[in-house]
């Protein structure tokens, strides 16, 4: 793959806590900037407990030049918050917006009634119209409270039918989870571009958890292979590159309409894969 030919790439951030963090994060969008992502994107934390965070990050990614897509839920918040909010990324030029469910923070309980994904597209078409382009959450391995494969299938189709314009995965290992998803949602009617999540491979014990809470499967091959480098991070991190560029090999030549990296904030594993797939040297 070339720069000519490249599927478009696009990374998330989520918003940093120190002054150290900030800086961080600035050299990782002037690295990553390189490869001319669609967008960065920028999450959003539980409730809204990152919503000024997040948008300053924002803020300030579009100030250095780049496009960004904050990531928004309702969480705790009521309509005339989320408005204000849209109102103000409109303002700011924010073309992209991924529209989750999202989750309360911890100690709320049942304070407020979470407000699912179809219903947050419905609501920012109605406030906005066609002013952004509204990127969804897809889990080719299915969603960890889905009732079924089938319905996990059946609400993502509700989020297009609310206006949603393409869909994000949760990232995965096995390229066949992918396009066997893919598959399913056209047979369900679903046309629109479902983007896969790329996470690369840094961290054994970080991976697990991460894994354990949004019900991403490690293969078992895979799973061992990792384990044995767990101790050895040079070792883990090339064995990672290699394993995960694969995979977006698999996944573009099979016709995947893009990949969405999820950086972690680190600029070094994401732009090598990326070098990798343009054949560029480090």
């Amino acid at each position: 793959m070339t720069q000519k030919d490249a599927v478009p790439l696009s990374f998330e951030f989520f918003p940093p806590k120190t002054d150290q963090g900030h800086a961080n994060l600035a050299e990782t969008r002037s690295q990553l900037a390189a490869f001319n992502p669609e967008y960065f994107s920028v999450t959003y934390g539980a409730g809204g407990s990152t919503r000024d965070t997040t948008r300053n990050v924002v803020n300030n990614l579009i100030a250095a030049g780049s496009r960004a897509a904050p990531h928004l839920s309702f969480g705790g918040d009521g309509e005339a918050t989320i408005a204000a909010l849209l109102a103000d990324y409109a303002a700011a030029g924010v073309e992209h917006i991924v529209a989750l469910r999202g989750d309360l923070p911890s100690g709320m309980g049942g304070a407020s009634q979470l407000v699912h994904a179809n219903q947050l597209v419905e609501f920012i078409r109605r406030e906005c119209g066609d002013q952004f382009n509204i990127l969804v959450a897809a889990y080719p391995e299915i969603h960890p409270e889905a009732e079924s494969y089938s319905r996990d299938i059946y609400w993502l189709g509700e989020k297009f039918k609310a206006g949603a314009d393409a869909a994000i995965t949760q990232y995965f290992y096995n390229a066949d989870a992918y396009f066997a998803f893919v598959d399913a949602c056209a047979k369900a009617g679903i046309d629109q571009p479902i983007v896969p999540g790329i996470m690369p491979l840094t961290n054994y014990q970080n991976l697990l958890r991460f894994s354990e809470s949004c019900g991403a499967d490690i293969p078992r091959w895979l799973r061992w292979q990792l384990k044995e480098r767990a101790d050895n991070s040079d070792d883990l991190l090339e064995y990672g590159l290699e394993v995960v560029t694969k995979l977006c090999e698999q996944l573009i030549a099979g016709g995947a309409p893009g990949l969405h990296f999820y950086t972690m904030n680190q600029w070094r594993p994401t732009s090598r894969l990326c070098r990798n797939l343009l054949g560029a040297s480090d």
